[in-house]
């Protein structure tokens, strides 16, 4: 017989039913099925269960209570039990991570963040499917503890290739920010006829008109409404007309009231300690004789209907039954239960134990406060940040001492951010702020909202914060660190007058500061301010910090300083550092996880931009885009919007281009990102030239130096005087670009490193159009060989190509736009190929163009997936690698081989290094 609960849902049903058809033909699918209580969301799921369609299937459950919201990866332990036998097939970082989430294994220190968790259940589920199709059922997503949640949803959303489902309920609007992104059924009231007719049987006959109308209007096409109601007292329901309608909830939980009134006074205690408890029956039973009631008392609400006692559990008929057994009764009754709960459950339970005992008292308890402390540090060391934050908040409240209720909201706070919660961890700074904190603790708040305000694009509010943590500490390491941190926000503010007046401040510091890596990080941040700012001494700083990095261990371990220690090879331009920008994104990738992964990728795309490695360089400025919107990290997000903008220009993909331009210039008002800025209108005006527009491109790199005037920015690398002399000369103003390019020429000088300065040789060359400019062509060369931008090298032999055309050089012209044409096409940057082709062609050589570029074939993730492999990584490491499973890295291969025209990764491997 029809589940009555379904009546009127075939069409969901059959949603349902499709989405594991499809997972047995090797296709993922999830659906997050949403709705208000008592809509059907339970119902609906246990109808395909009870199916034949799950036949041969792995069906991993578990389901939400409120209960254990508070216990680190509950529903992760309830889901997963069944299959836990299959965690040494993870890669190690994974089967570490998930085991010590699950307490199967001692979780090492820094061994993986909250990320991590949901890239190690995603290799789990594809490891299990690789046997056969998996069902993963989830009841009342929004009721499971948060790190649990996260961990699933961020599963569920890389699932692609593999014979999985998930099917979730949740309730709307609880979860609806939890689940965005995935696809969700929402599950309205139904429609009069199925109402009418689930009404009549809940009756046992049709309603009369008179008493049909008033239940419909009421139950607003509620299932369970309907049912509750059906045989009460509408009259007494029914609300005057001039008023809201009752919400069906509220009128499902007074309808559940009324029967709980009917059941005797023992055994509505009974299902109070059975609701707080989450209806073990143990326990409720052991508490109860606590509490002097005999839990056989609960035989009439089971034959009420409100609850079914079976396998040592009681389950409440719904959610709702649970809620108003519990919320009816006075505080006292809540609280006489839960410490009954809590001496009833085991020692080694000590986390439910430490809640329990909290709900139990109404004023401070030292003792208490520290039990939930403990469970605190336990969720902590676990990366359940979230519960962690909860317990430590709670432990504050409990607390007679006000300098540890200080210091266990600072705790609160920083476990919130470190689980995301960032509106939260503000919330929480705001109540240690108003607690009256000691200077130390101080120090950590103001510190701990640097952070925040400098991931989330509020640079400005990130630096002062920093040096107000500076001003207040004590420490000249901590100091150090601080201040070092503020010069970096300075750096993506653009903010030179800051940042040299910290660095200065750095420099007097120095001597006091003896820890290896604070030491590093004042270096690094010395500088950078000093190059930004065209200040001498600043590259010389830089070196100076490399033996320190490379020494440091504790450097490589702290994920929020990373991308700090990677700029030293971008603003050195050294070859010898490309190795240790490759060995950082190994290290992330395999222990620090995906929250570290956004700063270090569009740091490691951006060497790889100024290289010879764009397709590497999209790639990864792609990840780290994803990753950083998905993260929350807005400054990691428009910075790596900043760099694909830049690269596009290069290729000159003109439409991407310009809508990576519109995105990052659309969000200049709220995050101050001045960098991004500069960084776009350099890449407008280098599309601009591209596509024969200069005086488009004066335009362009104008705007490019009034954004360094005003924030007194002279990083000579930043310059586009070379650019805007080119542009310059194309118009035939060959006095501003001579002007330009001997600006260029001193700032390059002042800096000394060889990469500015072959530019300033090649701008030399081409405003000079005497005789001297061969010799700065050559110049530009020579220096060139110093550096790895093969671009800016193809740029020099198109430019002296150019020049040797015109002055009737033919076969030297030859020689050097042949070279500039190779080097263009084997990077992808269409247009300039295109200009190296026509001046090769002028010198009267038949012009064999090269096809596209296989590279240009693939989308960003076939072709991080196809570098990963052909690097020598299996399949397995390149999936964890890139947070996908086995099956999705093998999908997009299949796909790679097919736009290819290859079938091996020998195959592949030569195609990339073409």
């Amino acid at each position: 017989m029809e589940e009555p609960l379904l009546l009127g849902r075939d069409a969901e049903r059959e949603q349902v039913r499709q989405l594991l058809t499809t997972a047995r033909r090797g296709v993922s699918g999830t659906l997050v099925i949403s709705g208000e209580p008592g809509v059907g969301k339970t119902a609906l799921l246990e109808d395909v269960l009870a199916d034949e369609a799950t036949d041969g299937m792995l069906v991993l459950r578990a389901t939400g209570l409120d209960t254990e919201r508070h216990v680190p990866f509950a529903g992760l332990l309830q889901l997963l039990r069944p299959v836990l036998d299959r965690l040494d097939g993870l890669v190690p970082a994974h089967a570490a991570a998930l085991g010590g989430a699950l307490e199967l294994s001692e979780a090492a220190p820094g061994s993986g963040d909250r990320f991590m968790i949901g890239a190690a259940v995603l290799g789990l589920l594809s490891r299990c499917a690789e046997e056969g199709p998996v069902v993963v059922v989830v009841d009342d997503l929004h009721a499971l503890d948060l790190p649990s949640a996260e961990a699933l949803v961020f599963a569920a959303r890389r699932l692609a290739a593999d014979p999985v489902v998930v099917l979730a309920t949740a309730r709307s609007p609880e979860a609806d920010r939890l689940v965005a992104g995935l696809p969700v059924l929402r599950l309205g009231g139904l429609p009069d006829d199925a109402a009418a007719s689930l009404a009549a049987r809940a009756v046992g006959g049709p309603l009369a008109a008179g008493r049909l109308e008033p239940l419909l209007t009421l139950a607003s096409g509620n299932p369970l409404a309907l049912l509750e109601l059906a045989g009460d007292d509408l009259d007494a329901l029914a609300t005057d007309p001039a008023d809201l309608p009752a919400r069906v909830p509220d009128a499902v939980t007074a309808a559940f009231d009324r029967r709980l009134d009917q059941l005797d006074e023992d055994c509505r205690t009974a299902l109070l300690v059975a609701a707080v408890c989450g209806g073990d029956l143990l326990v409720t039973t052991q508490a109860c004789q606590e509490l002097g009631v005999d839990v056989e008392a609960l035989a009439g609400a089971e034959d009420a209907g409100l609850v079914a006692v079976r396998a040592g559990q009681v389950t409440f008929r719904h959610p709702l039954v649970r809620a108003a057994a519990y919320s009816r009764v006075g505080a006292r009754e809540r609280r006489a239960a839960h410490a009954a709960v809590a001496g009833s459950l085991p020692e080694t339970d000590a986390d439910r134990r430490a809640w329990h005992l909290a709900e139990a008292v109404w004023r401070p308890d030292a003792e208490i406060s520290d039990l939930l402390a403990a469970a605190g540090e336990r969720a902590r060391g676990r990366t359940a940040y979230s519960v962690a934050s909860g317990a430590f908040e709670r432990s504050a409240r409990l607390h007679p001492d006000p300098d540890r209720r200080a210091d266990l909201l600072l705790m609160a706070a920083e476990t919130a951010w470190s689980a995301g919660l960032t509106e939260r961890a503000l919330g929480l700074l705001d109540a240690h702020a108003r607690s009256h904190p000691s200077d130390a603790a101080r120090v950590r708040e103001l510190a701990l909202r640097g952070g925040i305000a400098a991931r989330t694009g509020q640079l400005r509010d990130a630096r002062e914060m920093l040096v107000a943590a500076a001003d207040l500490s004590t420490d000249p390491a901590e100091e150090c660190t601080y201040l070092s941190d503020a010069v970096h926000a300075s750096f993506y503010l653009a903010g030179v007058p800051a940042a040299l007046q910290i660095a200065r401040r750095l420099e007097t510091l120095a001597p006091r500061v003896t820890d290896p890596k604070a030491r590093a990080l004042g270096l690094i941040a010395t500088g950078m301010a000093r190059v930004v700012s065209g200040e001498a001494g600043g590259a010389e700083d830089l070196r100076a910090a490399v033996p320190l990095i490379r020494s440091t261990e504790a450097l490589h371990r702290d994920p929020h300083r990373l991308s700090c220690v990677m700029l030293v090879p971008l603003f050195l331009r050294d070859a010898d550092q490309a190795a240790t920008l490759l060995e950082y994104v190994d290290h992330v990738r395999s222990v620090a996880g995906v929250g570290a992964l956004p700063a270090v990728l569009w740091h490691v795309a951006r060497d790889q931009a100024t290289t010879s490695s764009w397709a590497q360089a999209e790639a990864n400025y792609c990840e780290a885009a994803r990753l950083a919107e998905e993260t929350g990290q807005v400054t990691e997000h428009v910075m790596a919007l900043a760099g694909l903008c830049w690269l596009e220009a290069r290729q000159g993909r003109e439409e991407v281009c310009r809508s990576y331009a519109e995105d990052v210039l659309a969000q200049l008002e709220a995050t101050h990102l001045h960098l991004a800025h500069a960084w776009t209108r350099f890449a407008l005006g280098d599309l601009e030239l591209s596509l024969g527009e200069p005086a488009r491109a004066v335009e362009q790199f104008r705007a490019l130096e009034a954004i360094m005037r005003t924030h007194e920015l002279a990083d000579v690398d930043l310059v586009p005087g070379p650019e805007l002399a080119e542009a310059l000369m194309r118009l035939g103003e060959t006095q501003r670009a001579a002007a330009v390019a001997a600006d260029y020429a001193r700032a390059a000088e002042a800096k000394g490193q060889p990469w500015a300065l072959a530019r300033a040789a090649r701008a030399r060359g081409l405003v000079t159009q005497d005789l001297a400019s061969d010799g700065c062509f050559e110049t530009a060369l020579g220096l060139h060989a110093a550096t790895l931008d093969r671009f800016e090298t193809a740029r020099t032999r198109l430019a002296y190509g150019g020049w040797l055309r015109r002055s009737a050089r033919r076969v030297d012209a030859r020689e050097q736009l042949r070279a500039a044409l190779d080097d263009f096409e084997d990077l992808g940057a269409a247009r300039w190929a295109e200009h190296a082709a026509t001046e090769l062609a002028a010198t009267g050589e038949t012009v064999h163009r090269r096809g596209a570029d296989p590279r240009s074939l693939l989308t960003p993730q076939e072709l991080q997936v196809s570098l990963l492999l052909v690097e020598g990584r299996t399949t397995r490491e390149a999936a964890a690698a890139l947070f996908l499973s086995p099956k999705t890295v093998e999908y997009h291969l299949r796909k790679v081989y097919t736009k290819l025209g290859i079938g091996s990764r020998a195959e592949l491997a030569d195609v990339l290094s073409g």
